[in-house]
């Protein structure tokens, strides 16, 4: 029974749409009876009708009041408008509030009165149904959800237990890859991931991985035929279903497809990406192995070897190396400090010779990389005022994410390393110095450790030797010969300091000739010979390299 609810202040006027039809008969009943507005806002309140039968002219709230109260406050609610008068601002604001009609009393009989209530019941009828397929959309929509679907794939290429039988129920029950034949996955990783997300937030971080997977995903087309699920460290997984027998179209299809991944993650968020096919299964269950086969493809490829050479990402032997030695991290540093460009090429170099043979998304070499750029960055800030705006006349962070060899990712930090001794040598020289004498200064920071001469230095900057002499004299307080000495010797101390290196070796390393020249000079500046520095440093290193 539809439940209706008659609003009218005249008793005779309810009475009359009582007697009019047999409402039972028809499936309709009277719940109750209300005299006003307020009234019936207060019982629709306590329980509401399907239906109200609302009289436009009552006290304290009129109809047109009521109807406007019931649509905004219950809307699933039909109204029928009565009235003795056909006004048409009344008509107007009804129907604009949703009324099934407007009828004149004086001409409402039993047929039209059961017309209406029928015409409101089709309404509800399709509100209703509305209702209920806005729901099996939501209830289909909340199932096909991709990040669920993701999920199923990412548990089940890790191999958590139990998870082929998850996927295989959920895409039997929900329409999973419909009518596929073949399956394959494909393993992509974001070659600088690590590197570009060491000073993120996890918040971005998240963006990252969420625009990478959306562009993927807008690449590949609709979930349910191809998927994308991210894993983690900048490694995703792909799920390629075929509705072609031909194991050789499906392979060629999957290829074409991770291209167009590459490319789109290259040209929208500049990522340097590597990704290698699985093969070709006939089940989800199957998916596992593909994904696997296709990890260890990836893995195993590195700049200079065939991809048959097996390397684990997550444990081979090409991953026992995924940090700098205590002793190279010194020496850098010491290399830095001294601005020591040759030593401090060869070390980069050395650094990168034990990982060149290994794939360049690999985690230790992401990790030394990342190990190299926290050292440059530590330097940076203790040695350089103003850090954060000197960085701006180093190589861009963001050219990381467009490197896809070792071999491009040492020149990177080749670069790197050489802007940062020339940031250096500048501060050095900056001052109250001339442009001439800076120059003149800054060749003397940069060619210490050699032959360094008065008129090497006056030819490289373009000076008469003569003239050069006297204005350095006269703005370091110093000849050049003196500058020359006290460099060499601070670097002396800096390198005595380390405790690396034996008193001889250093005086080869500060730029001397001869162990007595050396010897001679230290005294003079420091007071006392290199030994007793080196005593008055710690007995312990005194020992080790007297």
């Amino acid at each position: 029974m539809y439940q209706v609810l008659l609003v009218d202040d005249e008793p005779l006027a309810r009475s009359d749409v009582w007697t009019l039809v047999d409402f039972r008969k028809h499936g309709f009943e009277i719940c109750g009876e209300a005299h006003n507005g307020l009234m019936a806002l207060a019982m629709i309140e306590q329980s509401p009708p399907h239906i109200a039968i609302i009289d436009v002219n009552m006290p304290e709230m009129n109809g047109v009041e009521l109807n406007r109260a019931i649509k905004e406050r219950y809307p699933a609610i039909k109204t029928i408008m009565l009235s003795s008068f056909d006004d048409y601002d009344y008509v107007r604001d009804c129907l604009k509030n949703g009324s099934i009609d407007y009828l004149l009393k004086h001409r409402l009989d039993g047929a039209t009165l059961i017309g209406m209530l029928n015409k409101a019941v089709l309404e509800l009828r399709q509100d209703h149904q509305i209702l209920e397929d806005l729901s099996a959309q939501k209830a289909i929509a909340e199932r096909m959800n991709p990040v669920l679907i993701r999920g199923f794939i990412a548990d089940l290429v890790r191999g958590k237990p139990g998870s082929a039988q998850e996927l295989e129920a959920f895409a039997s029950k929900n329409g999973l890859y419909p009518g596929t034949i073949r399956y394959a996955a494909a393993s992509l990783q974001i070659v600088p991931f690590l590197l570009l997300t060491q000073s993120y937030s996890d918040m971005q971080t998240n963006r990252l991985v969420q625009q990478a997977v959306e562009i993927m995903q807008q690449s590949l087309g609709d979930v349910q035929e191809r998927t994308v699920a991210y894993l983690e460290n900048g490694r995703l997984a792909v799920v390629f279903a075929f509705k072609e027998r031909s194991e050789h179209v499906a392979i060629s299809e999957a290829g074409r497809m991770m291209s167009k991944l590459s490319h789109a993650l290259e040209l929208f968020l500049n990522l340097k990406c590597v990704y290698a096919i699985g093969h070709v299964c006939h089940n989800l269950s199957q998916l596992e192995e593909s994904y696997v086969s296709a990890e260890r493809k990836l893995d195993s490829t590195s700049d200079a070897e065939p991809a048959s050479q097996a390397t684990v990402w997550k444990g081979g032997a090409h991953s026992q190396r995924v940090s700098l030695t205590i002793e190279q991290q010194k020496q850098l540093l010491l290399s830095i400090e001294i601005l020591d460009q040759e030593g401090m090429h060869r070390l980069i170099a050395s650094v990168f010779d034990s990982i060149r043979e290994q794939p360049v998304h690999s985690q230790s070499v992401q990790m030394i990389i990342s190990e190299l750029l926290h050292i440059g960055d530590k330097a940076l800030k203790k040695w350089i005022s103003q850090a954060d705006s000197a960085m701006d006349s180093l190589p861009a962070r963001s050219e990381l994410g467009r490197l896809g060899s070792v071999g491009e990712l040492e020149q990177w930090l080749q670069d790197f390393y050489a802007g940062l001794l020339k940031l250096l040598r500048e501060q050095h020289a900056a001052g109250a110095y001339s442009r001439h004498v800076s120059q003149a200064v800054v060749f003397i920071l940069e060619r210490y450790s050699g032959i360094v001469t008065l008129e090497l230095a006056a030819g490289a900057i373009g000076l008469n030797p003569s003239y050069l002499s006297r204005i350095f004299k006269e703005e370091t307080q110093s000849t050049f010969s003196e500058y020359v000495n006290r460099v060499r010797i601070d670097a002396a101390r800096k390198l005595l300091g380390s405790g690396q290196y034996s008193i001889k070796q250093i005086s080869n390393l500060a730029g001397f000739a001869t162990y007595n020249y050396f010897f001679k000079v230290f005294k003079e500046i420091t007071g006392v010979t290199p030994q007793a520095y080196l005593n008055g440093l710690g007995g312990g290193r005194a020992a080790a390299k007297s």
